[in-house]
C-alpha cells in the first residue's frame, strides 16, 4: 500500500472551494488557524504570485502565514486582494447583542 501526504492546497480548485475553506477558518475564530488557512490558499494559488500581488517577499509571506505567524493588517489585506477574496462583516447571530 502506498500512502501519500495529504495537502489541503491540492483540493482548493475553485473560488467556491477557497471561500468555503476560509469561511470555516474564520468561523473558528482562532488567529493561528486563519493565518494557516490563508497560507494554504496562497500555496494553492501560487505563493510567489500571491506574494508579488500582496507587495511582500515570498519568504515574508511564508513566515507571516505560517502556524506561528502573525501577519500585519496590511499583509492580511494584501493577501485577500491577491486571492480575489472579499470579507463581509455581519452581525453575530449566535450571541445576543
Amino acid at each position: 500500500m502506498k500512502i501519500t501526504e495529504y495537502d489541503t492546497a491540492d483540493f482548493l480548485k475553485t473560488p467556491q472551494d477557497i471561500a468555503d475553506y476560509l469561511e470555516a477558518a474564520f468561523e473558528d475564530g482562532e488567529p493561528a488557524l486563519i493565518s494557516h488557512a490563508l497560507g494554504v490558499v496562497a500555496r494553492a494559488k501560487g505563493m510567489t504570485s500571491v506574494a508579488k500581488q500582496a507587495g511582500v517577499t515570498r519568504e515574508a509571506l511564508y513566515k507571516s502565514l505560517s502556524d506561528k505567524g502573525d501577519p500585519t493588517l496590511s499583509t492580511f489585506m494584501g493577501v485577500l486582494k491577491a486571492l480575489n477574496i472579499r470579507m463581509a462583516i455581519v452581525p453575530d447571530k449566535v450571541r445576543p447583542a
